[in-house]
């Protein structure tokens, strides 16, 4: 993979995973923004989780 190209895919990941764990402090749990903002988290971990694959993938 381009090293640029990861790093820019890696700060969109993590913007996405950043900005989800802080809306998660203003969410009432039960409430369908909650969940939203749970699955956008767990989206942007798999996203960052499969970048460092493809990255340690490619060092090989």
């Amino acid at each position: 993979m381009n090293p640029e190209a990861g790093s820019a895919w890696f700060r969109a990941a993590a913007f996405i995973t950043l900005t989800a764990a802080g809306l998660m402090i203003f969410q009432r749990p039960g409430t369908a923004e909650f969940v939203v903002t749970v699955t956008t988290l767990v989206i942007g971990m798999a996203f960052i989780a499969l970048i460092a694959w493809i990255v340690r993938k490619g060092s090989h």
